[in-house]
């Protein structure tokens, strides 16, 4: 009989004992290799625990665990422990407890570090707002900074950028407006106001900062009595063009240079009355002309004339002066010209004349024109009139004065009656003297017949 084989009862290996009960915690049979990579974190799966929370801040590196280490050694035979209970301490490290009672700790323990040491573990990081630091908050209240930021080195140099720019502006607005004024040879205005460009005065104030100088107001010293008479003040441009002007005007008119002669920093003070005044280049023309046309290139009689009339208006006599006086308005100046030249005609004319009868003809609308030739007839006639007149008084006629021939001559009030005693006179002249007395009154009549 054949012998029947034996089969072979395999011997009890505690240590593939082991490996198949941790295995088995893991979830994975004992023909699958358990997986070297995070096998903490899986068995912490497996039990039903919350993964690791590991500090990114953390320095010291984390040692992958293996469930095996420091696991008590189980004691061979069917009588061995096996686990009850496992424990997370949370801090990487597990409690088991056995069926036997015993209690043991395995895995390694996570120290968390913080760059500041001590041990102590960050529970918070934030930003500050204003530098840009980054900054840990630690478990025992503390802070430190993690890293530097560069708000404030940023900040800083956006400021100097932008007071560099504000520099280059200010230098940009002060040299334009150096350029300006040089232009017209006062560059030595705006000299002063370079300091401005190391301050903080707006570039737009610069204009107003010059004209707040005294030299400035000086040059332009017009303008304030402009602003007085509520005149607008011109600009630098418009004041210094129409003291171009006036000065062209007086040199086509061969004035002395004495009229427009410049002094410190260009000024020409012969010409602040007229811009104070508000007087044109064309009104100034027409002064100029009125003085030399009418008054300095005119007879004597007429020079005579306006001295006689306005001798304490004129002060020290120039004429010129007294033309171009801007406080004196210019209808009135032709108005006192216009009596200076019927009183200068009537004088040519062997005859008298008066300010006030002078004036009195100038509002009927005399000219120079038609009193030169109104008295040259009067004096024709006058005296055989006069003569007349004094004969014929008794018949009731009157006077005939040289009142009664400018009324006829120049045809103002009192013309008709005038004219009528005038060839009442010649009538009477006729018929009491025949012959000669007829071509005395004939004379009468055809001198003033024939000259209007």
């Amino acid at each position: 009989m054949a012998k029947k084989k034996k089969t072979a009862t395999p011997s009890f290996d505690p240590g593939r004992f082991r490996q198949a009960e941790e295995a088995s915690m893991a979830g994975f049979t004992p023909a699958q290799p358990a997986p070297v990579v995070d096998e903490r974190t899986q068995v912490r799966a497996k039990l039903g625990l919350p993964p690791l929370e590991v500090s990114t801040t953390d320095t010291t590196e984390v040692p992958t665990m293996d469930p095996r280490e420091g696991v008590k050694e189980i004691k061979e035979g069917a009588g061995s422990p096996t686990i009850v209970s496992r424990v997370d301490n949370g801090d990487g490290t597990f409690t088991i407890t056995f069926s036997d009672g015993t209690v043991q700790t395995t895995g390694t323990k996570i120290i968390t570090k913080s760059s500041s040491g001590g041990g102590k573990k960050v529970v918070s990081t934030y930003t500050n707002p204003e530098t840009g630091d980054v900054i840990a908050v630690y478990d025992d209240g503390t802070t430190a900074i993690l890293s530097k930021g560069t708000k404030v080195s940023d900040a800083a140099k956006a400021a100097a950028a932008q007071a560099a720019a504000e520099k280059a502006g200010r230098q940009s607005a002060f040299d334009l407006l150096f350029q300006q004024f040089n232009a017209y040879g006062l560059g030595g205005l705006v000299e002063p106001l370079r300091a401005l460009i190391q301050s903080d005065v707006n570039p737009a104030e610069f204009t107003l900062k010059l004209r707040e100088t005294d030299a400035y107001k000086k040059r332009f010293a017009a303008n304030q009595s402009r602003i007085a008479r509520g005149l607008r003040a011109l600009s630098e441009a418009e004041y210094i063009g129409l003291e171009d002007q006036y000065q062209d005007v007086m040199r086509r008119y061969g004035l002395p240079q004495s009229y427009y002669a410049r002094g410190d920093m260009g000024r020409q003070e012969g010409f602040e009355k007229f811009i104070s005044g508000d007087v044109s280049p064309v009104e100034l023309e027409d002064r100029i002309q009125t003085a030399q046309n009418r008054i300095t290139n005119a007879p004597t009689q007429i020079k005579d004339a306006l001295s006689q009339f306005y001798g304490a208006e004129l002060g020290n006599g120039d004429i010129l002066a007294f033309v171009l006086d801007p406080d004196k308005a210019l209808p009135e100046i032709k108005r006192k010209v216009t009596a200076a030249e019927i009183g200068g005609a009537a004088t040519m004319a062997g005859l008298g004349a008066t300010r006030t009868r002078a004036e009195e003809l100038g509002r009927f609308g005399v000219t120079g024109e038609a009193a030169r030739q109104g008295f040259q007839t009067i004096a024709e006639f006058l005296p055989t009139a006069q003569k007349l007149g004094d004969i014929y008084a008794k018949q009731g006629m009157g006077p005939f004065t040289q009142t009664t021939a400018e009324e006829e001559v120049f045809g103002i009030t009192g013309a008709a009656e005038a004219g009528r005693k005038r060839r009442k006179l010649a009538e009477l002249e006729t018929a009491a003297f025949s012959g000669q007395a007829g071509a005395a009154g004939g004379a009468l009549a055809r001198e003033r017949a024939g000259s209007f």
